[in-house]
């Protein structure tokens, strides 16, 4: 390398740049600075035309690295930080996220494992281009992922890529795009079942031997739309029938390593009071009634008073409650031809809320009695409303406008 005054150039007389330079052993060096830390790339070629040494594995040019360094830097964007792994990304995200519940925590854990058995989770991050993300996702369907876990492990990538984007390490998050135009949605809605099948089911249920116990818990649950957690949640104290008002403020839970514990509702709009009918009354009353008082009641973080027990004295839970379901639905199948579609817990909430919605009942009130937080996942159901729902709509529009009509003719012949 030879020098005049103070330009520096390399052996083929080329003039080099600041922080260029060229080591002993002849490869090209850029030393250049972040947060007054020094920092250095290499290659074994100044310019992008240059000819690789014999032996050498292929690289870019000094002058193209400096390019994507000054690219950084102009971005504000940290170089080093880009080369970590999507894996190390997910974890540093999942730190920031303190005082999740456990079933949050499951998930996070369900995520996990699911990223470790997949390559793109070592990939580095500042490599992952929009594409690629879409490619992963559409991998992750055509090995047997359903919908509904693609949308989880997005849910994670997603923001973990935005705070990648919000410290400034990458300009442009790869997943900031809608889910629906990748992958298909092949998940199985969970419908509302008619009311001639719940009128059967529940029939069905209140003559059972085996069930007939549980009649009441299956009438309320299609009645006032809870979600399980919630009616496992309930105790004595939250059901005033003098007021026919139910309190909910809480749910239980059972996690993972088998624990009872006490949770908030699942949002704050979970939080409410909801009035009840006679009928409702009458099933709650009749719980009450039948609930054999423990030698000891079981506290769950500071709850007790519980409606359904197990022979131990713990609170039933979901699971219990979907398993009974489940049994149940079996039985009916077995017994009657016309056969019954799946019902959960969840199906007689659904079921609720779509009867709620075809009598008309307003989408705000309908809308606090199911304790939704948005709006738009109430009036969901409103879109799920088919032909015999629109034209049964219309009829009594048209009985109210004859019935308008009538009156009026009576008060006119009266004058």
């Amino acid at each position: 390398m030879g020098m005049r005054g103070n330009i520096r150039r390399d052996d083929k007389h080329r003039i080099l740049r600041a922080g260029e330079s060229i080591r002993a052993d002849g490869k090209y060096q850029f030393k250049y600075y972040i947060n007054g830390k020094a920092k250095f790339v290499y290659s074994w070629r100044l310019e992008p035309t240059d000819k690789l040494p014999v032996g050498k594995k292929p690289c870019l040019s000094l002058r193209e690295l400096e390019k994507k360094i000054g690219y950084d830097l102009d971005t504000m964007c940290d170089p080093e930080q880009k080369n970590i792994t999507v894996m190390e990304l997910v974890e540093r995200y999942l730190r920031t996220k303190t005082g999740v519940k456990p079933q949050t925590l499951t998930n996070y854990n369900f995520v996990r494992n699911i990223l470790l058995k997949e390559d793109f989770s070592g990939k580095r991050i500042g490599t992952i281009k929009t594409s690629d993300a879409k490619l992963f996702l559409i991998k992750l369907q055509s090995d047997g992922r359903g919908y509904s876990t693609i949308k989880t492990v997005r849910g994670i990538l997603r923001p973990a890529f935005q705070m990648a984007v919000d410290d400034d390490i990458i300009v442009k998050n790869p997943f900031g795009f809608q889910l629906a135009g990748v992958v298909v949605n092949d998940s199985k809605t969970r419908e509302a079942i008619t009311k001639e099948q719940m009128r059967k089911f529940l029939k069905f249920v209140h003559d059972d031997n085996t069930y007939c116990k549980y009649y009441e818990a299956v009438y309320i649950l299609f009645h006032t739309g809870m979600r399980i957690s919630e009616f496992c949640g309930l105790t004595l104290k939250d059901i005033d029938l003098e007021n026919r008002i139910v309190n909910i403020d809480h749910q239980l839970q059972r996690t993972s390593d088998m624990r009872y514990i006490i949770q908030s509702t699942k949002t704050s709009a979970g939080t409410r009071k909801i009035p009840i009918k006679e009928d409702v009354a009458r099933c709650f009353q009749a719980i009450i009634e039948d609930r054999e008082k423990p030698k000891r009641e079981k506290f769950v973080d500071g709850y007790c008073g519980f409606l359904y027990l197990d022979d131990e004295g713990m609170p039933l839970v979901a699971m219990h409650w979907e398993n009974r379901f489940s049994r149940m639905v079996d039985k009916y199948n077995e017994i009657y031809r016309i056969q019954m579609p799946t019902i959960t817990p969840h199906v007689c909430r659904h079921t609720y809320c779509s009867n709620q919605a075809k009598a008309g009942m307003n989408p705000k009130t309908l809308q606090y009695l199911m304790g939704h937080s948005d709006i738009g996942v109430t009036l969901n159901v409103y879109t799920h409303l088919g032909l015999e729902d629109a034209a049964e709509e219309l009829r009594r529009m048209e009985e109210l406008q004859n019935a308008r009509q009538e009156m009026n003719r009576t008060k006119e012949d009266a004058v």
